[in-house]
C-alpha cells in the first residue's frame, strides 16, 4: 500500500512539472532581430508591446531586397491603423492595419519538442530554462507553421521560427526584454500625427513579422 501511495505522488509531481503552454506578460519592451530564409529581409527593432490595448511599437533598421530601411510605426490593431513616423521630419503616414493581432503566447493546442538549458546548468545562474514548442496557426493567407521557445519561468519570448507560403522560414529573436513599458508614451502617436488622413496601403513594407504578434 505504501508503495503504490509513493507512486501515485511520483506519478503526480511528473504531471505537475511538465511544462504546459502559456502567455507571455501583456506588456514587454525589449529588442528583436529579424531574418528571412530568402535573405530579403534582415532587420533590427526595438519593440514595446502592449497585449491588453492590442498596441505595438517598432523602431527598426535594416535591409530588404537589397536595400536599407529605417521604419518607425505605431500599430494600433483596435483601431485598425498603423503611424509611419519620422521625427526627424515631424512627418506621419496614417495607413489601415489590416493584420490580425496575435498575443506573444504558446497556443493551447501547441506540441511540446522539448526543454533545455540555454547556457550551463553547472552552477546557479549560468543558463536560462526553455520549452521549445511547435505548432499551426490559420492566417489570413493560409496555415503557418510555427515553432516556438520561451523561458519556463515567465513565458518571455526567446526565438520563433514562423513559416508562410509566401515568405517561407522566418527567424526572430527576443532579447532584452524587460517586462512592462519603459516608456508608455511610446505607443501613442506624436502630436504631429494628429492631422493625418488615412491613405490606402499601396506599398509593401518589410516589416512582414508583424503576423508572428
Amino acid at each position: 500500500m505504501r508503495a503504490f501511495v509513493l507512486f501515485m505522488c511520483l506519478s503526480v509531481g511528473c504531471l505537475a512539472q511538465r511544462p504546459q503552454p502559456c502567455a507571455s506578460p501583456p506588456l514587454l519592451t525589449g529588442s528583436l532581430s529579424v531574418s528571412t530564409q530568402s535573405e530579403k529581409l534582415m532587420a533590427y527593432a526595438n519593440y514595446y508591446y502592449d497585449a491588453l490595448r492590442r498596441r505595438i511599437r517598432l523602431t527598426e533598421f535594416g535591409s530588404y531586397n537589397n536595400k536599407t530601411f529605417h521604419l518607425d510605426v505605431l500599430l494600433l490593431y483596435r483601431e485598425g491603423v498603423m503611424y509611419k513616423m519620422n521625427y526627424k521630419n515631424q512627418t506621419c503616414c496614417k495607413k489601415p492595419l489590416s493584420a490580425d493581432f496575435h498575443p506573444l503566447e504558446i497556443p493551447w493546442n501547441a506540441s511540446l519538442l522539448g526543454q533545455v538549458v540555454i547556457g550551463s546548468s553547472s552552477g546557479p545562474g549560468q543558463g536560462v530554462l526553455v520549452n521549445t514548442w511547435e505548432g499551426e496557426l490559420q492566417m489570413k493567407e493560409g496555415p503557418a507553421k510555427y515553432m516556438s521557445t520561451v523561458t519556463e519561468f515567465g513565458c518571455i519570448p526567446v526565438s520563433t521560427l514562423f513559416h508562410t507560403i509566401r515568405s517561407g522560414w522566418m527567424v526572430t529573436s527576443f532579447f532584452n526584454n524587460v517586462i512592462g513599458l519603459v516608456d508608455p508614451q511610446q505607443l501613442i502617436p506624436p502630436h504631429f500625427c494628429q492631422g493625418a488622413q488615412l491613405e490606402e496601403r499601396l506599398d509593401e513594407d518589410p516589416v512582414t513579422f508583424f503576423s508572428l504578434f
